[in-house]
């Protein structure tokens, strides 16, 4: 095996070079520490790199995301639209890495495939598909929340003649599907948002759906010069009020009254303006219990029904794009352009595989239970990823006594604040599982946990000690306290992938901190004030 020695005097391993990544970057080396990141890519970007698939666009308004470290940045950087695409986003981030000259710290087409804890040195080994071998007293894993495409187990998936994409690995170079027969399998978020596109070119385009999901429309737009200008005087106010709120996005008042408390007329007049104004955000703070009240949920579950049924010409298919097994908002709640209306267009068919699944994949198409055969051109499996874990459960990771990640996590993920697991010592987590991620505005997030890390480490090395853990009691604490707040919620009412349930034999654990941004940043302030209880330090 080969050996790199250029990891001398190396302070910090960092795997991943999409947005939390390159802040470590750049942060660790404010701290004078040096780093080096590994990237399987051959560019930044991460979930921006990789996600190229047709309307793949960020369901937050850029002017939110976005990284905060830099008041020049949020200046100079202009959004073209309100919801910036992924082109527009990948420029952003490659712009933040040769502004700051991160580049340089950063190893492309590098996979990670192990990484071992040795107790009597108190560093991290990790090895490489190249065969090198890289040593350092701290790793952090800024491996991304939704990183590992997931293909489904569908009977003769192989032997389909046609062409087969996957929305998280899409071809650099685009597909053209002009002319012909295109099957996509899911309508999860990058359906949603792909399927619109897709059907501008295709001759026939059959969706293939097992669980209706909730969208509601971006209203996107070319941005406003207007608003533009006031959202970048208003920065610094509104970067230091997105602490304080629950998704880490500033600028919406919050809710005052319960639905149940005002009419259904009054409900419904500030649905529409919801509705009519775009986002999910938005909607959510409609009322103070959506995500907390069934018979609240209800009422804006059924007014996105009911819009869905207004749009949706056939009865039959507007009937089936209707979600009525999970209350809105406890899934990911898509954004789209022009979802319901492209079941309109007569080249459009919706196939329900709920109660009618997908027997098999054929030479020429698609085979349902029923015996139905589609014949396609193209499949598009729109299938999503092994969120929040398997990212991480992909690499050998073996901490103290050479206990395994995934021997760890086979039960469900454990963590301490979603940053830390007990028994690997040096190894950190942005974002990781049972922190508020991908419920929030993930780079205030990547940012947040870069910085709590960073700190983290100064504090111990100023005090000689070398090796940091989470204890175990202060993880079976979090891990309780994290399911806690999420049974008193609505969220766990729905199969969701922030329950695993679209990974087969995944334990049903739900995954983020739903207890709002504000209240975990509160958390983390109160730990390092108390000296970072639940974090053992020894020389």
């Amino acid at each position: 095996m080969a050996t790199s020695n250029s990891s001398e005097g190396l302070d910090v391993i960092i795997v991943g070079a999409g947005v939390g990544g390159l802040y470590a970057i750049h942060k660790y080396r404010q701290l004078g520490l040096k780093v080096r990141a590994f990237e399987k890519g051959d560019d930044v970007g991460g979930t921006w790199y990789w996600n190229r698939y047709p309307g793949c666009r960020c369901d937050v308004e850029s002017l939110e995301y976005s990284f905060s470290f830099s008041p020049e940045l949020d200046q100079e950087w202009k959004w073209p639209e309100r919801y910036g695409n992924q082109g527009e986003i990948l420029k952003y981030v490659q712009h933040v890495a040769d502004r700051f000259d991160l580049r340089k710290d950063i190893q492309f087409n590098t996979t990670i495939t192990s990484a071992t804890f040795d107790e009597k040195t108190s560093r991290w080994t990790v090895t490489t598909d190249k065969g090198e071998t890289i040593t350092a007293p701290y790793c952090l894993m800024a491996t991304g929340n939704l990183s590992t495409p997931r293909k489904p187990d569908i009977k003769g998936i192989d032997s389909f003649k046609g062409k087969t994409y996957h929305t998280g690995l899409w071809p650099h170079q685009g597909v053209d599907f002009t002319g012909l027969r295109v099957g996509v399998i899911g309508t999860g978020s990058s359906g949603v948002q792909s399927i619109p596109i897709i059907a501008k070119q295709a001759r026939q385009l059959t969706v293939f759906q097992r669980t209706a999901n909730f969208s509601l429309p971006a209203q996107n737009s070319p941005m406003d010069p207007v608003k533009e200008a006031k959202h970048k005087a208003e920065y610094p106010e509104r970067r230091a009020g997105a602490v304080n709120t629950p998704f880490a996005i500033a600028g919406y008042p919050p809710p005052t009254k319960s639905a149940l408390e005002v009419s259904e007329a009054e409900r419904n007049a500030t649905y529409e303006k919801k509705w009519q104004e775009g986002g999910s955000i938005s909607f959510l703070y409609a009322y103070t219990d959506l995500l907390t009240n069934k018979a609240a949920n209800d009422t804006a579950s059924e007014f996105v029904r009911n819009k869905i049924r207004s749009i949706v010409k056939d009865q039959e298919t507007a009937e089936a794009l209707c979600p009525i097994d999970h209350p809105i908002g406890t899934k990911r709640l898509i954004l789209d352009t022009n979802y319901y209306e492209t079941y309109n267009q007569p080249h459009v068919k919706l196939v329900n595989i709920r109660n009618n699944a997908i027997a098999e994949i054929t030479e020429w198409g698609i085979k349902t239970a029923d015996g139905k055969s589609y014949e396609l051109d193209v499949i598009v499996f729109a299938t999503g990823f092994d969120a929040m874990t398997g990212a991480m459960k992909e690499i050998d990771i073996k901490g103290s006594g050479g206990v395994s990640i995934r021997d760890k996590w086979k039960d469900g993920p454990q963590t301490y604040l979603g940053v830390m697991v007990a028994g690997f010592p040096n190894m950190f987590m942005v974002t990781g599982p049972q922190s508020p991620g991908v419920k929030s505005q993930m780079i205030f997030s990547c940012q947040q946990h870069v910085d709590f890390v960073g700190d983290m480490i100064k504090y111990a090395r100023g005090r000689q000690m070398r090796r940091i853990e989470a204890s175990r009691m202060a993880e079976i604490n979090w891990v309780q306290h994290n399911n806690e707040v999420a049974n008193s919620t609505l969220y766990p009412l729905a199969n969701s992938w922030y329950m695993g349930a679209n990974i087969p034999g995944k334990p049903r654990i739900f995954m983020p901190y739903v207890g709002g941004v504000q209240n975990y940043v509160a958390k983390c302030n109160e730990v390092v004030q108390k000296g970072y209880e639940g974090f053992e330090m020894s020389a």
